[in-house]
């Protein structure tokens, strides 16, 4: 097996819905992502949000997802709208940043 070959069949893992794949509503569509909320507070440097202020870290095969966004754009999950604080593409995983203001 070469290389490519072996990247596709454990992106095909990390996204199996038998594994840690979930099917979310992004934009309207269907798509197996994985959240990480582990992830997320790493990059955050392990702090806390506040209660006006949640966040949301996705990893989704980039062609499940819309064309990648810059920061400031408006992304809908799962009927709520989040804001793209980064996308980031490796290896065919995208890797979306998203947080999320509420009123208080």
């Amino acid at each position: 097996m070469n290389f490519k070959e072996t990247v596709a069949r454990d992106r095909a893992l990390f996204l199996n819905p038998d594994e840690f794949g979930e099917e979310h509503r992004i934009d309207g569509k269907m798509v197996t992502v994985v959240l990480d909320d582990n992830a997320l507070k790493e990059r955050q440097g392990g702090a806390e949000l506040s209660v006006a202020e949640s966040s949301l870290l996705i990893y989704a095969a980039v062609e499940d997802l819309p064309t990648p966004k810059a920061p400031g754009a408006g992304m809908n999950v799962d009927g709520r709208e989040y804001i793209v604080d980064d996308w980031s593409i490796d290896m065919g995983i995208a890797t979306v940043a998203l947080r999320q203001n509420r009123q208080i």
